[in-house]
């Protein structure tokens, strides 16, 4: 099991280019480059569209090429190793909007080549093509995945506290910049590994292998967390009046999700997956519930949530994709093509979430970092509370409307 670390870290690159960058996207470019809420959220949802025809093309290609698995391993870490300095390098100007464009299609363009990869080779990364092994591979994955968006949610504050400008990120640009170089070198060895492939991939196939269940499920079950996270800065500085304290709490949140990936993996070894979610699912509603509540400077109440939701969180993060993998090892297809479609389904709850709630917030009078309306307030605590309760309830029916045989164990 020695390559699991380097796995870890692989995915660990690629989490700063999930929910981090939405995290710290809508606050760079409306305070650094000036870009209205509205129009964030357009820009996220048309790059989704392109990621429609984009991620299952990128499945289909590293199915057909298998030998190219390195190349696609080294172009994925390229991209990210490019894309996040022009990212965060970016300044007010008549063309800023193109500008940022062009850097997001570069950088997701490249998170979906290495998140495909990682996700549709977990066959060949495993020691063996079998449930519990998926499932410790799942676990080492998905811990530097959250590892990984520990490190980029609190990057920024803490490099302005070492006394970077511009709120730290140009500095967090070329950080990150750095660390997809040295993931190349690291972790070129796992895809040196040989590739284990099944027959040819089909909707058919998808839905026989119940796959297809677990895929809905997954898209469903991204709304909240993608909601929260695009709110979350707003929420804890706007609503809880808690201006310089949401990187600790964000830490927190995903501090409690990794460290909850090997208690949810012993437990689902045990009990199954079904049933674990069953558990843990409740942890996140209570959350998002206890969230509308909360009055002002509730820092400890809100502490509190974020461990809550953070454990919940680590339960879908591990489980949800070796669901997925699981069911199409046991079916014998081919897995990046699919695995494509997951991701899509990932990114368009991101970009709908954003799309959905930013021009709600600005239609309403929110702005941020200002003194906002009852209204504007009121607006964004249904936005990031009541709303994602509600669709973790729907989350939670479609788990209990799944077979038992999907099971992990």
């Amino acid at each position: 099991m020695n390559h699991y670390p380097r796995v870890s870290l692989y995915a660990l690159l690629l989490a700063a280019t999930g929910i981090p960058l939405y995290i710290h996207l809508p606050q760079f470019a409306a305070i650094n480059l000036g870009i209205s809420l509205g129009t964030i959220g357009t820009i996220l949802l048309l790059i989704r569209v392109i990621d429609l025809a984009q991620d299952p093309l990128i499945g289909w290609a590293i199915d057909r090429w298998p030998r190219l698995q390195t190349t696609f391993a080294m172009a994925a870490v390229a991209g990210l190793a490019i894309g996040f300095p022009l990212l965060f390098s970016l300044s007010r100007g008549p063309h800023v909007v193109a500008q940022l464009v062009a850097a997001l299609i570069l950088l997701f363009a490249a998170y979906s080549l290495g998140t495909i990869l990682l996700y549709g080779r977990s066959t060949t990364l495993a020691e063996r093509p079998e449930p519990a092994a998926l499932l410790t591979l799942a676990a080492y994955r998905e811990g530097g995945m959250l590892a990984g968006v520990i490190l980029a949610a609190m990057a920024p504050a803490v490099l302005v506290a070492l006394g970077a400008g511009g709120q730290g990120y140009p500095a967090f640009g070329l950080m990150l910049g750095g660390l997809a170089i040295l993931t190349a070198v690291i972790s070129y060895s796992i895809w040196q590994r040989p590739v284990i492939l099944g027959e040819s991939f089909s909707l058919a196939g998808l839905a026989n292998a119940g796959a297809l269940r677990i895929l809905v499920l997954a898209l469903v079950n991204s709304l909240p967390v993608a909601i929260t996270s695009t709110l979350f800065l707003f929420f804890v500085e706007d609503r809880l009046q808690l201006p310089g304290r949401a990187g600790g709490l964000l830490t927190l949140f995903f501090l409690s999700a990794g460290l909850s990936v090997p208690i949810w993996t012993r437990i689902s070894q045990r009990i199954g997956a079904k049933t674990t979610l069953m558990i843990s699912m409740p942890l996140a509603i209570l959350g998002f519930a206890g969230a509308a509540f909360l009055a002002p400077g509730d820092y400890l109440g809100f502490a509190i949530i974020c461990v809550a939701a953070g454990a919940a969180l680590g339960s879908d993060t591990i489980l949800l994709p070796a669901m997925f993998s699981v069911a199409l090892t046991r079916a014998g297809l081919k897995a990046s093509l699919a695995f494509g479609i997951w991701a899509f389904a990932g990114k368009l709850g991101l970009a709908l979430a954003a799309f959905i709630v930013m021009p709600l917030l600005q239609w309403n009078g929110f702005v941020p970092g200002q003194v906002n309306s009852a209204l504007a307030l009121s607006t964004l605590n249904m936005a990031y509370a009541v709303i994602p309760c509600v669709l973790k309830l729907a989350a939670l029916a479609l788990v209990i409307a799944l077979p038992s045989e999907d099971n992990l164990r």
